[in-house]
């Protein structure tokens, strides 16, 4: 099975004062790997110490059409294109908003490469 790797750009919501450069958005990494887990997907953020998390994909569907969450991640429409994301752990919570197309396309791309494997051992049967 494929890999899929998407970057995304994205701004981590704060209330502490930041410098206008901080405030831009920020690239993070989406990743799928069903060699690993064909379930989840991981999202990576930026920074001195980079945080990634692993959660279910369908929990990130789920998210994008309604407030959905499971132990440390939560996920929730923000208006029409935009969507939240929020991780909790020991170092504190994230709060990261996402342009909805972007977290579209990549689960989109998950589930092509998901089921290209599946379609090929179908044709070779044939």
């Amino acid at each position: 099975m494929s890999v899929v790797e998407q970057y995304a750009r994205a701004h981590i919501v704060t209330d502490a004062d930041l410098l206008a450069e901080e405030q831009d958005a920020v690239p993070v990494v989406l990743r799928y790997d069903p060699d690993i887990d064909p379930r989840s997907v991981r999202i990576r953020l930026p920074g001195r110490e980079a945080h990634e998390y692993t959660f279910s994909r369908s929990l990130l569907e789920q998210g994008l059409r309604a407030p959905a969450g499971s132990g440390e991640i939560r996920v929730w429409p923000c208006g029409r294109v935009q969507a939240v994301v929020e991780f909790h752990s020991a170092q504190g919570v994230s709060v990261v908003q996402f342009e909805s197309k972007a977290l579209m396309r990549f689960l989109r791309r998950t589930y092509l490469a998901a089921a290209a494997p599946v379609e090929r051992q179908a044709q070779l049967r044939r």
